[in-house]
């Protein structure tokens, strides 16, 4: 793996909290982390890299900057771990990007809906849960209500997006980000579908490889699939449970 250059770092250290007015600085421009989800959250400061000025115009340099600050932001997605799972005390427990990661590829092997688009519902899986970059991992047990957690996810990713420079892309994030938030279409039906079954199975996984038993996941999730899809998955994967329950009471 190459160095990291003095010019491009992540300080403070890692294990060091941060509060809700910790930001992040990038280039000449502070981001305020909102909120503090968690007593472990950490912050993270990306600091740019001059981009080289030979033959490339102050826009492309401009642009190529803040990709790189967006995606040095993101790295919080790879190792910020699912508090569920820490909760129930899951070692070495999957990480958002994780569980991203297996939500596309749901998006990209699931049969064909009518009316739903799956390069969208590939992309929405990406982004759905990108804000957590900066509020972290909330959960139930954290005590935050429904409207407070929107509301620090919406603040959170309109500074991403800014980190980004804004334009197209960063438009597009939003409105996929929102579109999945509201539930407000065919593929945003899917996608929600794809975050419970996605949960379930990890849970499954995680009951096989720790002898747990973790009732919670699949209770809260149980009559809650809006897509065929959703609903057989989530079938398959209960069926196996039951199997492997009933194995290892033998």
């Amino acid at each position: 793996m190459a160095a990291i250059s003095p010019a491009t770092r992540i300080a403070p250290p890692m294990n060091r909290p941060f509060n809700h007015r910790s930001s992040l600085v990038c280039a000449s421009k502070n981001f305020l982390f909102l909120g503090n989800p968690t007593p472990t959250s950490t912050i993270v400061a990306v600091r740019c890299q001059k981009p080289f000025s030979d033959g490339v115009s102050s826009n492309q340099a401009s642009s190529v900057s803040s990709s790189i600050d967006f995606l040095t932001l993101c790295h919080r997605l790879k190792t910020t771990k699912r508090k569920g799972w820490i909760n129930q005390g899951i070692n070495g427990a999957e990480s958002i990007a994780d569980h991203m990661y297996r939500m596309s590829l749901m998006a990209l092997i699931a049969g064909d809906l009518a009316g739903v688009n799956r390069e969208r519902c590939i992309k929405m899986a990406i982004v759905h849960d990108i804000a957590e970059a900066i509020v972290g991992d909330i959960t139930p047990s954290d005590g935050v209500p429904k409207e407070e957690k929107s509301r620090r996810e919406k603040a959170a990713l309109k500074e991403m997006c800014k980190v980004l420079g804004g334009g197209m892309r960063a438009e597009e994030i939003t409105e996929l980000w929102l579109e999945y938030e509201n539930n407000a279409s065919l593929e945003a039906n899917l996608v929600k579908d794809f975050d419970k079954v996605e949960m379930i199975l990890q849970a499954l996984e995680y009951e096989s490889e720790h002898g747990k038993v973790l009732d919670e996941f699949f209770i809260s999730t149980a009559g809650k699939f809006q897509t065929e899809i959703g609903k057989s998955w989530a079938a398959e994967i209960n069926a196996r449970r039951r199997s492997q329950l009933t194995n290892r009471q033998r």
